[in-house]
């Protein structure tokens, strides 16, 4: 109840609203814009971003899904915004070599490995694979979502994941964090 009515007034350009949305979201957002672009002044920055942008569109927040759900999206699309933004040059994949994955749920990891050696291994895969795993990971995003969000195919984003895993296990193998299996 208390979200759709302080949204309601969002929509009607409230700015007491719009503060109070901010304030209850702001801290979970920056954590999942820190999960992509590393740095905390650039995290501040995607954040405002995201906010700037979600107050100007929220006329276009319908409800189907939570209000956090739908910020969510947004600071996750202005975070890779903000790092291809950043890259000197774009790097053009044609997905058609790529062939269809078949789906392995199997996300288990020995014991003896960390989160936080999980997440160090994740930050060393390539862009293409790190977005996709994080996104799917830690985010919770389905492949039609991601494929939406990194502008790929469904096929492309399931190729990716499996080949993240694949050379995140590679990773975790070869600093003897487990056994990779």
């Amino acid at each position: 109840m208390f979200q759709s009515n302080v949204v309601e007034k969002c929509k009607a350009n409230d700015r007491a609203a719009q503060l109070q949305l901010y304030r209850k979201y702001c801290d979970g957002m920056y954590v999942v814009a820190m999960r992509f672009v590393k740095n905390a002044d650039d995290a501040e920055d995607v954040l405002q971003e995201s906010f700037i942008k979600a107050f100007e569109k929220i006329h276009q927040f319908k409800g189907d899904v939570t209000f956090g759900a739908w910020l969510k999206r947004i600071v996750v699309n202005k975070s890779i915004d903000f790092l291809k933004s950043k890259k000197d040059k774009e790097v053009s994949l044609d997905d058609s070599y790529m062939q269809v994955v078949a789906e392995d749920d199997n996300w288990n990891v020995p014991l003896t490995i960390s989160v936080e050696q999980v997440r160090c291994a994740i930050n060393e895969l390539q862009d293409k694979y790190k977005y996709v795993v994080l996104m799917f990971l830690v985010e919770g995003y389905d492949h039609q979502e991601i494929a939406e969000v990194l502008d790929i195919s469904a096929s492309a984003c399931r190729t990716r994941l499996s080949r993240g895993k694949g050379h995140l296990k590679e990773l975790l193998k070869g600093k003897k964090y487990g056994t990779g299996s």
